[in-house]
Formats: structure tokens, sequence, C-alpha cells
């Protein structure tokens, strides 16, 4: 059977009352992303389905862009869950970012399960048109 679905580990550890480290593994998905980039700005969509915006962390640090969620699968108070093969799936993604772009005037909007970026180009890195004068 083939999986296209890139999924990685990830260790969280958590500390008990009495000291012991309690290790958990869970999934981690990362989300599949398009990108697109014309001279003033690169957008980002990122396909997040079931993450709300409480848990929705968009990070810029050191020219490194992290995006991660969990998505929470709400079943009816009244329903038994019998399977799941994932329960709460956490989403991370990290991207590098040129200091091209201003991450100061980051937009982003979360919609419908899928979260858009827009980054824009510093003034400076921008194309302009030089002109030419005649001597």
């Amino acid at each position: 059977m083939s999986d296209n679905t890139q999924v990685t580990q990830r260790d969280d550890s958590a500390v008990t009352r009495n000291g012991a480290r309690e290790h958990e593994r869970r999934a981690t998905l990362t989300p599949p992303v398009d990108i697109v980039e014309d001279s003033k700005a690169v957008t980002l969509w990122a396909d997040l389905p079931g993450v709300s915006k409480d848990k929705l962390d968009v990070r810029v640090h050191d020219g490194s862009l992290t995006i991660e969620g969990e998505s929470a699968v709400p079943a009816p108070a009244n329903v038994r869950l019998s399977h799941a093969e994932v329960r709460a799936p956490f989403f991370a993604r990290r991207f590098t970012i040129s200091d091209d772009f201003d991450t100061s005037k980051i937009e982003a909007n979360l919609k419908d399960g899928v979260l858009k970026l827009v980054i824009p180009r510093r003034e400076q890195a921008q194309p302009r048109r030089i002109d030419v004068k005649l001597s």
C-alpha cells in the first residue's frame, strides 16, 4: 500500500508531579502548501483541516517562518468512537525567509481550514525600472 501523506514523529515530554518523565509520541503531519511569488510578495496557502484560530501558531524568528496547529475532531456527545486513525492531528511546517521580505508586515487569514499568508517584499528588494538618459 502506498501513502503520499508525509508523517513524522514528534516527541513531546511531560513531567509528572513526582518528577518522572512521560514520553508521548504523536503524529506530526506536514500540511500541503501552495506558494505563489510575484514582484510584490509571496503568498502561501497551507491546508490545515480542522484547525481553529486558537489552536494555530504562526511565528517568525531569525529568518524562519513556523506554522503549527492542532486539529480538533469534534464528536457528538451521544456517539462513541470505535476507531480513529488520527485522533487529534498536529500539523507543523517550517520555511526559511529571505531578507528580501518584510516579516513585520505579514498578513495571515484562516478560512475554511486554509491558512493564507501574504509576505510582502521590502521596498528595496522590489524590482524597479531605471530611466536611462541620453547624453
